[in-house]
């Protein structure tokens, strides 16, 4: 009896460890880690060959950088920076909200990246080839740049077009909320007073200079892209 007791276990703990391959296998991974430099994944230190999955939230810390492959586009994470990716319901676009720092991307136009900021949702305008990285300056602040291509900011369905060669300051303001006076409800019954809405939100858009930024993103590209098996 005790023979059978401990085979039947036995069977169970190897049914168990069959099983733990198969769930591994319905998450699909998101891409590649390509270049990486002080950087993490959770707790985890990122090593090149790193394979990326949906939830994984990549930091780099002061001095380090982060350069991920998604089929044929990029994504890069540059000093003491953090993002969140996902990928969206069809598997055909890489999602990355932005916590602090630089993030950027590459894209081909087929391979869909985006990234999320208080701003709204940054990405390649029309599908086309499209190079450019966002910065957090604050909570309601960031500095978008374009250095190839058109990238297009979603706010809330407002979408505005950033072409080659400019670099914005977006600063999110919210409206005071609108004030509404109830009708006076009979007495002894509440209900009378003010009621007030929610906040809403508008964009403030300021062009900076890109000049000289653009240089060195151009020239920290140009070093994250090169092989670390054939440099230039």
């Amino acid at each position: 009896m005790r023979a059978l007791s401990r085979c039947v276990l036995v069977a169970i703990l190897i049914a168990g460890l069959l099983n733990i391959p198969a769930y591994a296998a319905d998450e699909k991974p998101l891409g590649l880690v390509t270049q990486a430099e002080n950087a993490h994944i959770g707790n985890a230190k990122v090593a090149i060959g790193t394979t990326i999955f949906p939830g994984d939230t990549l930091a780099t810390e002061a001095g380090g950088a982060l350069r991920l492959n998604f089929g044929s586009s990029q994504l890069y994470l540059l000093s003491a920076s953090s993002a969140t990716l996902s990928q969206n319901a069809s598997a055909t676009m890489v999602h990355a909200v932005v916590g602090h720092g630089t993030v950027g991307f590459s894209s081909n136009g087929t391979d869909h990246i985006e990234l999320e900021i208080p701003q709204g949702i940054l990405r390649a305008a029309n599908s086309e080839p499209a190079y450019g990285q966002v910065t957090i300056v604050g909570p309601l602040e960031v500095v978008i740049s374009t250095y190839r291509g058109t990238l297009s900011l979603d706010h809330d369905g407002e979408v505005r077009d950033i072409p080659a060669g400019r670099s914005y300051r977006v600063t999110l303001e919210l409206e005071p909320a609108a004030a509404t006076t109830l009708p006076q409800a009979p007495a002894g019954v509440g209900g009378s007073g003010t009621k007030r809405a929610l906040n809403t939100a508008t964009l403030a858009w300021a062009l900076v200079a890109v000049g000289a930024a653009g240089g060195v993103a151009y020239g920290i590209w140009d070093v994250l892209s090169e092989s670390s098996s054939a440099p230039k």
